[in-house]
């Protein structure tokens, strides 16, 4: 393929004069070119975005101590794929009421994230937000729609040593004692 064009070249030829060159480099050959670049870019970030699992919880104070302090989760940065008040309207209209607070839908400041950040794994990070229900006895609730999200949280509980109890395998519900002696009920919310 190149030694042709390389004879062209040797005998005087210029690459303009090549209709291949002519059609790259015209207005139309540019956008298709940028346009793939911009694909191959957007790509390249999305792919690697960290997964965002997000928890409903009842009170963010318990759940930071739960979550710094007895599991240890570092801070993580918000991702920039991640847009503002996006949780809150997943689902929210399929769960049962019974694990939502009455200040669900309830604007938020749009300044700053709502909730708290965590690195759960290298490549998926832990989004914890308010507005789940106080559960029995006024028992803090963490509500979560997906499955391994919550299997994550269990393993880091076992990982460090925290009580806790399955109650139930499908969905997903156990109770954990964070070392302040709340009692949290971690709970897979059928959507």
């Amino acid at each position: 393929m190149l030694q042709p064009i390389f004879t062209l070249l040797s005998q005087g030829i210029s690459l303009a004069a090549l209709p291949l060159m002519d059609t790259l480099f015209s207005t139309q050959g540019i956008m298709v070119m940028l346009l793939a670049a911009y694909a191959v870019a957007m790509w390249m970030f999305l792919t690697s975005a960290p997964k965002v699992h997000t928890i409903m919880v009842s009170d963010l104070d318990v759940a930071r101590q739960f979550y710094e302090g007895e599991l240890q989760l570092s801070a993580a940065d918000v991702p920039l794929h991640y847009y503002y008040n996006y949780e809150q309207t997943l689902g929210a209209a399929t769960v049962d009421p019974l694990y939502l607070s009455a200040d669900i839908g309830k604007s938020h400041r749009s300044d700053t994230p709502d909730g708290l950040w965590y690195q759960l794994k290298k490549n998926a990070q832990l989004h914890v937000i308010s507005g789940a229900s106080l559960g029995q006895t006024n028992r803090q609730r963490h509500v979560c729609f997906d499955r391994e999200c919550l299997e994550e949280v269990l393993l880091r509980a076992q990982q460090r040593g925290t009580k806790y109890k399955i109650r139930r395998e499908t969905p997903l519900n156990f109770l954990v004692k964070d070392l302040h002696g709340h009692v949290i009920e971690m709970t897979e919310a059928n959507s």
